[in-house]
């Protein structure tokens, strides 16, 4: 049975490859999952750094620099890095490696060879891969795609006819849009999409509330024909709610806080007066 397009279950699932290899898989936990492969000798599979989490003794991990996995130099300069992770069961029997998500997320398995060999991602949306999957990194050069504190928008492409998993935060929904369907998403929202989908950037509200940020300031509309996934609680939007939780109850429970701000400017108006005042004399 091939992979499903975007469940994540308890039981164990078969993934077979255009050229009949068989993998099992199982994605285990409920938030913060885990996806376990199991490996045949000399069968390996290819993750993002800092993402195995568990591996049988006959894995052998080692860091390398996949030359088909464009965009590299536009890492680097954004400071993230350009190198990916290869398990590889060096072992004369099965083997088995888990790779984790690096947050509250939910890990989705994609058969590209279901979507026509292409989908369209979220950046950072790649977790791993097994058989023939090509990682497309690349920064869209269209204005109208360019968002404000905002990374970028769908970014990251995956090419081939193998297995790939990806992430997303919250409850995951898929959409499948008929010809002419009209879908509105909050852009945030959005985890992937098939290649046959049109989109279109709708500003909401003055272009300041666009640049200065704010909820559903950007959306996107997307017009099938088409699969898109959807997901509830995007990690920037989840992080936001954190530090905002963070710091304002410590500025609520310390009233001391408005009082030294107000000395600290007061101390500074004094101090550039008195220099004025010296200056001229």
């Amino acid at each position: 049975m091939a992979a499903p397009f975007f469940s994540t279950p308890f039981q164990p699932y078969i993934y077979q490859s255009p050229q009949d290899a068989i993998i099992p898989f199982q994605i285990l936990g409920g938030e913060a999952q885990v996806v376990q492969i199991m490996l045949k000798p000399q069968e390996k599979v290819i993750a993002k750094p800092g993402s195995m989490c568990f591996m049988s003794g006959s894995v052998e991990m080692e860091k390398a620099y996949l030359p088909e996995n464009e965009g590299g130099l536009w890492q680097w300069l954004f400071g993230k890095t350009i190198t990916s992770i290869v398990l590889c069961n060096s072992g004369p029997s099965d083997g088995f490696v888990g790779i984790a998500a690096p947050s509250f997320a939910r890990i989705l398995p994609i058969d590209l060879a279901m979507f026509n060999g292409e989908i369209l991602c979220q950046p950072d949306a790649f977790l791993c891969s097994v058989n023939d999957v090509k990682v497309v990194n690349t920064v869209d050069q269209r204005g109208r795609y360019v968002i404000a504190g905002a990374e970028g928008f769908l970014r990251q492409k995956l090419c081939g006819q193998g297995l790939a998993f990806i992430l997303a935060s919250g409850s995951v929904v898929q959409k499948n849009l008929e010809i002419g369907e009209v879908l509105a998403v909050d852009i945030a929202c959005i985890v992937a999409l098939t290649s046959t989908v049109d989109i279109q950037i709708k500003y909401n509200g003055p272009a300041r509330r666009t640049v200065f940020g704010g909820d559903n300031a950007v959306t996107a509309l997307l017009t099938g024909p088409g699969i898109v996934f959807i997901q509830s609680l995007p990690f920037n939007r989840l992080s936001q709610r954190i530090a905002r939780a963070v710091t304002s109850p410590n500025m609520r429970e310390n009233p001391k806080f408005f009082i030294q701000i107000a000395i600290f400017f007061f101390l500074a108006y004094v101090i550039i007066v008195s220099s004025l005042i010296l200056t001229d004399i």
